[in-house]
């Protein structure tokens, strides 16, 4: 049965949620879900915004079937190739074999290289500032590449003041009835997960979502309707501010993340002592994370927002504690910059892992590591006590400028 919901007289969400998945993209833990959408206009010709994941193409069929009312399916806009919103494309040319599929030219070769089926036939090729007139409907294509793939674009309807932004301005967590932001809890309900999908999936290419936001900012917008999570029709200024923040890496929040990797509790011992420190000196936002039971999609994201980072970890097989090794070299990849870091180093002989934190620190760009040495024999000693309580000195310092 069809579960359709109206965002305009003639714009339909037919769209779903997958709340069984549990790693998106085989990598990332979602408890909460992921939805994917996909919008149908209905004007004097019909288009619909990208098709979605087989996981709910039965009930995604259903919605179009239902919400075409009997009518044929003129056009699919294809924004984004990523199998999760193009997976149902095969299908839909075999249930519309007269529908055109709506592409740029790097689109078209994916198409080739996912599906067999004659999509040169169908293919309706548009570029930067190209636009498609459906009726009273004017539909504008604006290039978004590496938005995260290199095909990416997005489509502005100048008619109703609505930008379809594929992956941008996306969020995990499944829709339950309530697809608009407004009608959520946002800040507290969904934003740690949108600040997670943003931080993974696209935070390595910050400056191609600043060129995707200088060109937005061009544009008349009243609504964003994204390939994931709620769409915005109220207050887009605060989501559209958190990507300024996160795309030019800059801290969301005056913050302190402690993640630590410890193997039998002493530099965890230490990274406590430290959070109990900054707090006694007035740090109100502090989060400390175990890197072997926090993913570390969940520290990339910490990462992104807070603007002080401290390390511990225990020295391991020559090196790192592996956990560690992981969150940091995922933090690294992802672009991280301008931030104050801090290293807290164990090991019972040999130690090596603040050499190694540092070294992989030094290799990301304008981060500025504390020269507060905090080297833990073991477990912590005196000796420690005053090394930490140093370094929480430090922190609280450059917090206050």
């Amino acid at each position: 049965m069809y579960c359709v919901r109206k965002i305009k007289d003639d714009l339909f969400y037919v769209g779903g949620s997958d709340r069984r998945l549990a790693l998106f993209e085989n990598m990332f833990p979602i408890p909460r879900g992921v939805s994917y959408n996909s919008y149908l206009l209905l004007d004097d010709k019909t288009v619909l915004m990208d098709t979605a994941d087989y996981s709910i193409g039965r009930q995604f069929f259903e919605n179009i079937e239902y919400a075409l009312n009997g009518r044929e399916l003129d056009y699919v806009v294809v924004n984004h190739m990523e199998p999760d919103h193009s997976a149902t494309l095969g299908e839909l040319t075999l249930r519309y074999p007269n529908v055109k599929i709506v592409c740029n030219t790097k689109t078209l070769t994916m198409i080739k290289q996912f599906f067999d089926f004659d999509a040169d036939s169908r293919a309706v090729l548009v570029g930067e500032g190209d636009t498609l007139e459906t009726g009273k409907h004017k539909l504008t294509f604006v290039t978004a590449p590496m938005v995260h793939w290199p095909e990416v674009m997005v489509t502005y309807d100048s008619t109703d003041k609505i930008l379809y932004s594929a992956d941008a301005f996306g969020t995990f967590g499944a829709l339950s009835g309530n697809i608009f932001a407004d009608e959520l809890n946002f800040d507290a309900e969904w934003l740690p997960d949108a600040r997670r999908y943003y931080t993974n999936i696209v935070g390595k290419f910050g400056a191609q979502v600043q060129t995707l936001l200088k060109k937005a900012a061009a544009l008349d917008i009243e609504m964003i309707c994204p390939l994931h999570g709620p769409i915005w029709r109220e207050n887009l200024s605060y989501f559209i501010d958190k990507y300024q923040k996160w795309s030019l890496y800059t801290p969301e929040d005056k913050a302190v993340m402690i993640a630590y990797g410890s193997v039998y509790g002493n530099t965890e011992n230490a990274a406590d002592i430290l959070a109990n420190m900054l707090a006694e000196r007035g740090v109100k936002n502090i989060a400390v994370y175990d890197v072997s039971s926090t993913h570390s999609s969940v520290i990339v994201s910490e990462a992104f927002r807070c603007s002080h980072l401290v390390f511990a970890a225990s020295t391991y097989c020559g090196g790192v504690f592996f956990n560690m090794e992981t969150a940091l070299s995922d933090i690294a990849e992802h672009g991280l910059k301008n931030r104050v870091a801090a290293i807290i180093q164990n090991g019972t002989w040999g130690a090596v892992s603040g050499k190694k934190m540092r070294e992989t620190l030094e290799g990301m760009k304008d981060v500025t590591i504390l020269d507060a040495p905090v080297n833990i024999k073991s477990t912590v000693s005196e000796e420690n006590l005053n090394e930490l309580a140093a370094l929480a000195d430090e922190i609280v310092a450059s917090l206050n400028n």
